[in-house]
C-alpha cells in the first residue's frame, strides 16, 4: 500500500482531474484530512508531507492532539454539534461544519460574541430527507433564510450535505442549486459546498464541493470501538 504521502498526492492529482473534467481550478477546493479516531502521530505525518487542513467529529477526542500538534493546522469540526460543547468547539475550531438547525446558529452565535471569536460555520442540510440523518430540510433551511444575515458573529461560509450512497452526483448537485437559492433569497454570499467524502468526492468536485471530507483514502479502515 503506498505510504501516505503518496496517498496524499494521489487524492490531490485526483481532486485536480475532477477540476479539468468541470473547468474548475483545482485551488478553489481544499482538501479535508478526516483525522478523527486516528492517532496525533498520523496526523503529523500528513502534516509533514503538507497537509494543513483537518477535520475531527469529537471535541474531546480532538483536544489533545489540538494541544500536541503544529498551531498552523486549520482545525475543522464536523461531528454533530450539542449545546454543551459549543464554547470547547469554538476554543478549537477555526471552522464548523455542522450546524444543522436556525436555533443552534443563533446559540453558537451568540456564544461565539461573548468569546470573542468569528468562527466560518457550514449549514448542515438532509437534502434527501433520510429519517437516518439530521440536518435542516430544504424547506426549514429557506424559511431561515431571512434570520441568517442577522448573525454577526459567524460567518456562514456556505453548505454541508451527506448524500444517500446512491446516485450521490443528484444529491450534490440539489445541495448546491439549494445553496444559489439560499444565496438570492438570504442576501448573502455563500461561496462554499462541504460535500464529498472517501467515495465519492469528485462527483462532488464536478457538482461545485469547496471543501472535500477524506479520512479512509488517506488513513485507511478506521477501527472502532465495541
Amino acid at each position: 500500500m503506498p505510504g501516505l504521502s503518496e496517498r496524499l498526492a494521489g487524492l490531490r492529482g485526483r481532486i485536480a482531474g475532477a477540476c479539468r473534467d468541470s473547468g474548475r481550478d483545482p485551488g478553489d477546493v481544499e482538501l479535508l484530512a478526516v483525522s478523527k479516531t486516528f492517532p496525533a502521530s498520523a496526523v503529523q505525518e500528513a502534516y509533514d508531507a503538507g497537509q494543513r487542513a483537518f477535520g475531527e467529529s469529537r471535541q474531546q477526542e480532538a483536544a489533545p492532539k489540538i494541544e500536541v500538534l503544529p498551531r498552523d493546522i486549520r482545525w475543522h469540526f464536523i461531528g454533530g454539534l450539542q449545546r454543551n460543547k459549543v464554547r470547547k468547539v469554538l476554543g478549537g475550531f477555526e471552522v464548523i461544519h455542522s450546524v444543522d438547525s436556525l436555533r443552534l446558529a443563533e446559540y453558537l452565535d451568540r456564544v461565539a460574541g461573548e468569546e470573542g471569536k468569528r468562527p466560518r460555520v457550514f449549514l448542515e442540510v438532509n437534502v434527501a430527507g433520510e429519517a437516518s440523518k439530521g440536518g435542516f430540510s430544504p424547506e426549514e433551511l429557506l424559511e431561515a433564510a431571512g434570520a441568517l444575515p442577522d448573525l454577526r458573529n459567524v460567518e456562514i461560509s456556505g453548505l454541508m450535505s451527506i448524500p444517500p450512497e446512491t446516485d450521490a452526483r443528484r444529491w450534490f448537485a440539489a445541495t448546491r442549486e439549494l445553496r444559489d437559492r439560499l444565496e438570492k433569497e438570504s442576501g448573502l454570499g455563500l461561496p462554499g459546498l462541504s460535500m464529498g467524502m472517501s467515495g465519492d468526492f469528485e462527483d462532488a468536485v464536478r457538482e461545485g464541493s469547496t471543501i472535500v471530507r477524506v479520512g479512509s483514502a488517506l488513513f485507511g479502515q478506521r477501527e472502532y470501538p465495541e
